[in-house]
């Protein structure tokens, strides 16, 4: 599975689990919700590190859990 879909499907899966909405998580991660709807359709975007990073802090979670 590509990178960018993989990382997409662990983030929709996770913000799921924790039962937030993307508008929630996008708040929380300080990014627009288009843009976090996009990470999370099939690897829409290609996310920077920084915005891994700060997806992981929103969701309480590890980069590399974010990436396995």
């Amino acid at each position: 599975m590509d990178i960018c879909k993989h990382f997409g499907a662990n983030v929709r899966r996770i913000r799921r689990a924790k039962d937030m909405s993307q508008e929630e998580l996008a708040f929380r991660a300080d990014i627009h919700r288009t843009y976090l709807s996009a990470l999370e359709r099939s690897g829409g975007r290609n996310p920077t590190i920084k915005v891994v990073e700060r997806i992981a802090r929103a969701l309480e979670v590890t980069p590399g859990q974010l990436l396995d």
